[in-house]
């Protein structure tokens, strides 16, 4: 999994998206420890899974459209962190509609519930990746 630095930029970058983008899936999952190849743009064709495909164990699987699927999304959280508490509420304000997310204790806002989800699980991985430092070196002395 990357520094915290860069699942906090991450997040705000699926914060500031308006719409799913494929380029935005695969960094996502390559965030959280997957191995991704992406999609060569000269390999164009209906075999080709379009974003790439990601390596879970020995097995190569199609990437998902983490930021557009809500269950994509849910089903990755509850992979890399199972024990974890979230929820996601949709506000309409003056005709626009805004998801907001929380996911163990870290929140987050977004055009797509799918993309509010990501922000705020990407800041609760970004938040245990600086505290397990910390508390490593406390045990240690």
């Amino acid at each position: 999994m990357h520094r915290p630095e860069h699942l906090l930029a991450l997040a705000d970058r699926c914060e500031a998206a308006r719409k799913p983008d494929r380029t935005l899936d695969a960094d996502i999952y390559e965030a959280l420890g997957f191995n991704v190849r992406r999609k060569p743009s000269h390999l164009v064709g209906r075999r080709t899974p379009p974003g790439g495909i990601y390596q879970e164990g020995a097995l190569w699987k199609t990437l998902g459209t983490v930021s557009a699927n809500i269950d994509v999304a849910v089903g990755l959280l509850r992979q890399k962190a199972p024990d974890w508490r979230w929820s996601l509420q949709s506000m309409a304000v003056d005709d626009t509609a805004t998801f907001h997310a929380l996911v163990a204790e870290c929140q987050a806002s977004g055009t797509i519930g799918a993309l509010a989800l990501c922000a705020a699980m990407l800041r609760a991985f970004a938040g245990r990746r600086a505290v397990a430092p910390a508390r490593a070196e406390g045990e240690r002395g």
